[in-house]
């Protein structure tokens, strides 16, 4: 990796100290639960087990196959889940921000830069450390690198424990819901590019330039109640205008699409494979509108509330298309970009169906 004050050109200074967030982050993220070395070994082992195995029964369900060259995905701890998501950051916003200083009338000094660095990249640390706390598992989709499935054992330990279900069925069921997303990136080969491509492009426009900052500022003072209503998309949505709301309505209608998926093959595979898995369900649902205010909060700050209802009208859509033309209509989908849901048409399921299969 190059030099995290640089861009990987190297001489264009970078708004955020990606090796700080990094070293922040796992200074800042909380210890996982209390287990013996052997405990922690035994989980870890059995999780990398179930996720091979989750393969086979995600494939015929999901009508869907990943090919053999795709990476096994890695079971990891929480600094490692904060590592390689500020490695992916830093691939998936330095361009952004090359462009955005490009555009400066006079490029700021080396101090300025290396304070703002550290400054930004500290911000960065204490979301990453936030996050690592609370996500199960992730596909890295590594721009620039090598996407893999990523399953952070602390968390799935902490979460089976914590909802008092059958730990072995739900660390099943998440690989279920994980390997989906393994199966989405690597069985459609065009949709990785696709959807890096999207967030850059909708990062730059969210950016504001040096004429529009005092209005952003301005924005942000007005509608910050909004802001913890938890009906919009946290602190990003306050900037966005109507245009920029298009776009991030078009993107997250395809982010509804692959939680709902993952949700709906996950509890498809069904009792033969996870015997409690209404069980776990019915407690999982309960967990993800957060434990306490303090959480609450933060997740309604970070769109972290939407994100949840992502899973809920994705996999209304999902299960309203398989009932209306089946798992291989479904399926039509992933032909292309252009038969990606409309964000009108993951509350109307009937719509996509008739504008893809007429």
């Amino acid at each position: 990796m190059t030099d995290s004050t640089h861009h990987s050109g190297g001489d264009v200074p970078s708004y955020v100290d990606w090796e700080f967030a990094k070293q922040a982050g796992a200074r800042l993220v909380q210890a996982g639960p209390t287990v013996s070395v052997a405990q922690a070994r035994e989980a870890v082992e059995e999780i990398r087990r179930l996720a091979a195995e989750a393969q086979g029964p995600v494939a015929e369900t999901s009508r869907l196959h990943a090919p053999g060259t795709a990476p096994a995905p890695m079971v990891v701890d929480r600094p490692t889940w904060i590592a390689a998501n500020a490695d992916s950051m830093s691939a998936l916003m330095d361009p952004v921000f090359a462009t955005l200083m490009g555009k400066r009338d006079r490029a700021p000094s080396a101090l300025a830069s290396a304070v703002g660095g550290k400054v930004t990249g500290g911000e960065a640390g204490v979301l990453l450390a936030f996050l690592a706390g609370k996500v199960l598992g992730q596909y890295d989709l590594a721009p620039g690198g090598t996407p893999r499935l990523l399953l952070i054992a602390p968390n799935m330990v902490q979460v089976g424990q914590d909802l008092r279900v059958d730990e072995t069925d739900f660390r099943r069921w998440v690989c279920m819901h994980e390997e989906t997303h393994r199966v989405q990136f690597t069985a459609v080969p065009w949709l990785r590019e696709h959807l890096i491509a999207e967030a850059r492009a909708l990062a730059g426009d969210m950016a504001p330039d040096q004429e529009s900052v005092q209005e952003r500022l301005q924005q942000l003072v007005t509608r910050l109640p909004d802001a913890f209503s938890g009906e919009g998309g946290g602190l990003m949505d306050l900037f966005a205008t109507p245009e920029l709301r298009e776009k991030v309505a078009r993107l997250t209608a395809v982010m509804s699409l692959l939680e709902g998926h993952a949700d709906v093959i996950m509890d498809e595979v069904g009792p033969e494979v996870i015997p409690t898995v209404e069980e776990i369900r019915r407690k999982f649902n309960r967990r993800r509108q957060g434990t306490g205010t303090v959480d609450r909060l933060l997740r309604r700050l970070l769109g972290l509330e939407a994100k949840m209802r992502q899973y809920k009208d994705g996999a209304v859509f999902v299960r309203a298309v398989v009932d209306e033309v089946g798992w291989d209509g479904l399926n039509a989908v992933w032909t292309g970009p252009e038969t990606l849901p409309e964000p009108r048409e993951i509350a109307d399921p009937r719509s996509w169906v008739a504008r893809v299969h007429g």
